[in-house]
């Protein structure tokens, strides 16, 4: 005697062993012996055999059309062998009666389950919406097919095209276009990138980089709605000053100026100004919303995403030949030795005398003319030597004294590569086949450091004047410069180890950066209220508004500073193969294993893999034979052919810690990979 038993939910059939009244001892085909409760077993027989019995009804099921049975069936609750006696014959055999069973079960939108073998009919209106969702994915299959072909044959769909990038890197695996090409690329047993760039849905690297970008970061496009930007109404008084700014050529943000009084007199005066969008726009404002959306501006080789609309920066901008409105700070030294006596904070309009350019004057405001006596120059300057020769020995000095808060002296062991686009317009993204220019500009140059000396003072005196009169602010921390201590966003003003300040809180690029723009609100709070200034203050302390910005804007200027990173490869990759680069210069970074090595160019902003190092340590320089250049990847490794002599120092802590960085970040994968990238805070 055979059994059909029911285990989870599949059909089962073997010889009885032993039989009680709950249970029965069964032993399948495959000698396996299964204990099988009476309420599980549907169907004893004597024939055929439980193998032929499972093959020849499931064969036989498939030949009941489902709608006649469907016509044939009670109306009232039946079991599987009633509908077999109604659809076969009153002497249904033991093979029908089980294919009418198999059949009645792998049909649930005509037959729903009643009981043990038992089934009930399901409403007309249930089976025809069943049946109609059932045609309707038969299509959608159909057209999955058919755009899979099309992918192999070597053309794109154009529903696939549409969601190309949703499809690479944050698919919806239930869509077709997903489907389509999962389908394809396992019928070509091809990567889907490659399938979909064979097939001429990516139209180049650069524009694979590109829409990339934009759908992860900018999916409603990167344009601003038109709006007006609000005119200041503070009474502002004229600050008797001449002021200057030392931006590069591109800059349209001008935030930041400088100015200088008493030169000669024993005591002077620092003016740092900065431009005051504070003074008219307010948090939850339009423009404000805009702002927080976006956090900061992103930069990029040859062009720049701003955070605020054109007209609204050229309005608060400080541009030269205008009395710009500006929160000042004011700094008064000793001459001789430059200590401070005194600082002061006023709102007010200070008169630019000139935008000096970075690009345009670093060859030329060099140390040896600084450190001079001639006051002459091989250019007309706006502003003089003895000036510019002030601020660059209060930059050296600031700089020293903060080396000592950090116990060692700041290295500028590495370049800062410009790059620009030989293209009419930067008005619009760029094509990515422009000819690129990569240029050098040594960091800590004369006017980068009085810049940033300037910026980093005024960041740490606002942000100790805030602390000083309770008012919260959005600081920036690092509690030691000990390998793996990062740098923290927080409302405390707590010391950063990195730079060698007491507190450090962002407040010089309101125009660039949301984080300036709140604490620029704060500082002015602080310049009309003075000691109340906690109470008029936008937002107060512990305010869960400042916690939410802190958290956007980290996660913002986080992926921001990966697109530039990887935009700077791409174009860096652009011009190995423009200049026809075949051979590089290099320093061991990091072995990697395996004989691999990752090394930095001696003379471009680019790291990369290696073979043929083995044996050499950290810091060795090697001449290297590029290999092909991938710019899907931005990827491009080498094969060392030379050990040259000379190796390079060891970088500091923070040098290393954007090594690892930028290793872990690798060659661009097929995923939103946002990096951690270091940027200097003082900048």
């Amino acid at each position: 005697m055979y059994a059909l038993f029911e285990e989870a939910g599949k059909f089962m059939a073997g010889r009885i062993l032993s039989e009680a009244e709950a249970s029965a001892q069964v032993e399948l085909d495959s000698g396996k012996r299964v204990k099988v409760k009476a309420a599980q077993m549907l169907l004893k027989f004597e024939k055929p055999t439980p193998s032929a019995l499972l093959s020849e009804a499931a064969n036989v099921s498939q030949s009941i059309e489902l709608a006649l049975a469907y016509e044939f069936a009670s109306d009232e609750e039946f079991g599987f062998a009633d509908l077999a006696k109604d659809y076969f014959s009153d002497a249904a055999s033991t093979v029908e009666q089980v294919a009418a069973l198999m059949r009645l079960h792998e049909a649930p939108h005509y037959f729903r389950r009643a009981g043990k073998g038992r089934y009930r009919k399901a409403p007309a209106e249930i089976v025809q919406q069943a049946l109609l969702a059932i045609e309707k994915k038969k299509q959608v299959q159909a057209q999955i097919e058919a755009w899979a072909a099309e992918l192999v044959a070597g053309v794109c769909p154009e529903p696939v095209r549409e969601q190309l990038y949703k499809i690479l890197f944050r698919p919806d695996k239930n869509t077709p276009e997903y489907k389509a090409v999962v389908e394809a690329s396992k019928s070509s047993q091809t990567p889907p990138l490659e399938l979909l760039q064979k097939a001429g849905a990516i139209a180049s690297a650069w524009d694979f980089h590109w829409q990339r970008f934009l759908f992860d970061l900018f999916p409603k496009g990167t344009g601003f709605p038109a709006l007006q930007a609000p005119a200041i109404q503070d009474e502002l008084p004229l600050a008797a000053v001449q002021a200057f700014s030392i931006d590069d050529s591109h800059t349209t943000e001008i935030d930041d100026a400088l100015s200088l009084q008493g030169l000669g007199s024993g005591t002077v005066t620092v003016g740092i100004h900065i431009a005051a969008p504070g003074l008219a726009l307010s948090p939850g404002g339009a423009i404000d919303q805009l702002g927080r959306q976006r956090l900061s501006t992103v930069y990029m080789p040859g062009y720049k995403i701003t955070m605020l609309p054109d007209s609204v920066v050229q309005a608060y901008t400080l541009m030269e030949g205008r009395d710009c409105p500006a929160v000042s700070l004011y700094v008064t030294f000793n001459e001789s030795d430059l200590e401070i006596v005194s600082t002061e904070t006023r709102l007010e309009r200070v008169p630019i005398l000139a935008n000096l350019r970075h690009d345009q004057l670093d060859q030329t405001i060099t140390r040896e003319w600084l450190e001079s006596e001639a006051d002459t120059s091989p250019v007309d300057l706006p502003v003089d030597r003895p000036t510019l020769a002030f601020f660059w020995r209060l930059a050296q000095t600031l700089k020293a004294r903060r080396e000592v808060v950090r116990g060692k002296p700041e290295s500028f062991n590495r370049p800062d590569y410009s790059f620009k686009l030989d293209r009419p317009s930067h008005a619009a993204p760029p094509k990515g086949d422009e000819t690129v220019l990569i240029g050098v500009r040594q960091r800590g140059s004369p006017l980068d450091l009085m810049v940033a000396e300037a910026m980093i003072l005024a960041n740490s005196t606002w942000g100790q004047w805030l602390a000083s009169l309770g008012v919260p602010g959005i600081y920036r921390s690092q509690a030691s410069m000990a390998p793996g201590v990062k740098v923290r966003m927080g409302t405390k003003a707590l010391p950063h180890a990195g730079i060698g300040v007491p507190s450090y809180a962002w407040s010089t690029s309101p125009l660039r950066r949301y984080t300036d723009l709140v604490n620029q609100w704060q500082i002015i709070a602080c310049a009309r209220h003075g000691a109340t200034a906690a109470l008029a203050a936008p937002f107060k302390p512990k305010d869960a508004e400042l916690f939410s910005i802190i958290s956007g804007f980290d996660a913002a200027y986080t992926a921001y500073n990966s697109v530039q990173s990887s935009m700077e490869r791409y174009w860096t990759l652009r011009y190995v193969q423009q200049q026809h680069i075949e051979e590089l210069d290099a320093s061991l970074v990091k072995e990697m294993g395996g004989g691999i090595w990752w090394v930095r160019a001696d003379t471009l902003p680019l790291m990369f893999s290696v073979m043929g190092a083995q044996g050499l340590a950290r810091g060795a320089r090697v001449r290297v034979k590029l290999g092909a250049v991938d710019l899907m990847a931005l990827d491009v490794n080498g094969t060392v052919t030379a050990h040259l002599d000379a190796p390079v120092a060891l970088e500091n802590e923070a040098d290393e810690a954007e090594d690892d960085d930028t290793l872990a970040a690798g060659p661009l994968t097929i995923a939103v990979d946002l990096n951690d990238s270091t940027q200097s805070d003082g900048a």
